[in-house]
C-alpha cells in the first residue's frame, strides 16, 4: 500500500490497530477500521428526543409537595433511556473494529467480555459487498466475506468506502494468485 494510500485510509478511517499480542509472526496490520458513524445517527436522535420530552415533562408538572418526586423520576427514566438508546450503541461502535492484515480478516468486538473471529485469507473464496439507498448516500456497505468452511462467512457491516475496502482485501486475497496451493504445488484443474 502506498504512502498516500495509507494516509488517506488513516484520514478517513481512522487509526485503529489489533493488540500486537494478536498478530500472528510475519503478519502486518494493512487496515484497521471501525464502522461507519451512520451507526450513531439513531442513538443521536434519540439522545436529543428523550432530553426534548424529558424537559417537557419537567416543565409541565405542577407545583406541589410531590414536583420534585416526579421530576426526579421523569430524569431517571430519561436517563436509562439515554443509556440504553444512546451510550450503549455509542460504545458498541466503539468497541467494534475490523482488522485487515496480511494474513487473516479479523474481528474484534465487546469491553467486558471481547469476542472476536478471524478467517485466514487462504481460505477465503468470495469477497462481496452491498450497498443500500443510504449507504450508497453515505459511502459505506456490507462487506460479505466467504471461506471455504461449515461456518457462515463473515458480515462485516457499516464498512466505510467499501468499495475500496473490497478492491484491497480482493487483491490481498487472489492478487497473488499464481495456480499454486500454498506449498507450491498446481492446484489440480
Amino acid at each position: 500500500m502506498t504512502s498516500f494510500t495509507s494516509d488517506l485510509l488513516s484520514d478517513t478511517i481512522g487509526a485503529m490497530s489489533v493488540p500486537r499480542k494478536l498478530l500472528i509472526d510475519g503478519e502486518e496490520i494493512v487496515m484497521s477500521l471501525r464502522t461507519h458513524a451512520k451507526a450513531l445517527i439513531l442513538p443521536a436522535v434519540a439522545l436529543i428526543a428523550v432530553a426534548a420530552l424529558a424537559g417537557f415533562f419537567t416543565a409541565i408538572v405542577p407545583e406541589g409537595s410531590a414536583r420534585r418526586w416526579v421530576v426526579i423520576t421523569i430524569w431517571v427514566v430519561a436517563a436509562g433511556a439515554v443509556l440504553v438508546w444512546s451510550v450503549a450503541p455509542l460504545v458498541r461502535w466503539l468497541t467494534t473494529e475490523y482488522t485487515i492484515t496480511s494474513k487473516r480478516v479479523l474481528t474484534t468486538s465487546g469491553i467486558f467480555t471481547r469476542t472476536g473471529r478471524a478467517i485466514p485469507l487462504h481460505r477465503i473464496n468470495d469477497v462481496t459487498f452491498e450497498k443500500q439507498l443510504l449507504d450508497r448516500m453515505l459511502g459505506c456497505g456490507t462487506l460479505v466475506v466467504s471461506d471455504a468452511t461449515e461456518q457462515s462467512g463473515m458480515r462485516l457491516a457499516d464498512v466505510p468506502r467499501v468499495e475500496w475496502v473490497h478492491r484491497q482485501l480482493t487483491d490481498l486475497v487472489f492478487g497473488g494468485a499464481d495456480g499454486a496451493d500454498d506449498d507450491g504445488t498446481r492446484t489440480p484443474g
